[in-house]
């Protein structure tokens, strides 16, 4: 058996990242005296099918390695998360026919925030996530519950500098759009949106860092009616991918 690096919590994130099979998986972990639902029925269906072995364990388990947190009752002993290698965006390019679709995160740190962005990049069809390996949330079993496993189907890449993978993807095709609550920045819904994107997306209390925001070739912001002068940087980053995604399903409909 490999060693167990990670235990994944929550019925929804243990179930994805079966299904998804990148990971080595130990065991999956039920605690005792759990209702069973569809869902879990799903997980051990899952689990035996792919030759992992379904356990019920004491509820002393949970208490004592996963207190305080959401689980479910349920857990997944796995191997670390596989992130993607650096990409050639050339190659990234030419096998989506020039409309690829990469989200750079700047810095994030709140696990929630990443797993959050993670679930609607998941949802919105985008092609590879990149983040920085130093000074900013990796992804986590909690990023992983935060996501409802949608991390488990996405290419994450870490790399040691964004900028540099910014320009690198740049020079190969890809256009990148910063989201900025500045005034002077272009409103997103105004923007041309079509194409190889990238959608940079800042650092939850500085935003864009000055370099970031200067590798950019366009900023844009979310027009707001009310006194707030911007979004949370999950809810902004839904707002904008499933837009891309909009822009993309209705040119294809042309």
């Amino acid at each position: 058996m490999p060693p167990v690096v990670e235990l994944l919590y929550g019925r929804r994130p243990v179930l994805e990242s079966l299904r998804a099979r990148r990971r080595t998986f130990q065991r999956t972990l039920l605690s005792e005296g759990v209702r069973r639902d569809p869902l879990l029925e799903e997980i051990e269906e899952t689990s035996l099918r792919l030759g992992v072995p379904f356990k019920v364990v004491p509820r002393t388990f949970f208490d004592e390695r996963l207190a305080g947190l959401h689980h479910q009752g349920i857990a997944l002993e796995a191997g670390p998360y596989p992130y993607g290698e650096a990409t050639d965006w050339k190659t990234l390019l030419e096998q989506r026919g020039g409309n690829a679709f990469v989200l750079f995160l700047d810095h994030l740190q709140d696990p929630q925030n990443l797993g959050s962005i993670l679930r609607s990049a998941e949802g919105a069809g985008v092609d590879a996530v990149v983040i920085p390996d130093r000074r900013a949330a990796s992804v986590t079993p909690a990023v992983v519950r935060a996501s409802a496993g949608a991390s488990e189907h996405l290419t994450v890449i870490r790399i040691p500098n964004l900028v540099q993978a910014m320009r690198t993807a740049q020079a190969a095709g890809l256009w990148l759009s910063g989201l900025d609550p500045s005034p002077d920045a272009q409103p997103y819904d105004e923007a041309d949106l079509t194409g190889p994107v990238g959608l940079v997306i800042g650092n939850e209390s500085e935003g864009l860092s000055r370099l970031v925001a200067e590798t950019c070739d366009f900023r844009l912001r979310i027009p707001m009616a009310g006194r707030m002068e911007s979004l949370n940087a999950g809810a902004a980053a839904a707002i904008v991918l499933f837009e891309i995604r909009r822009r993309r399903s209705t040119a294809g409909r042309k």
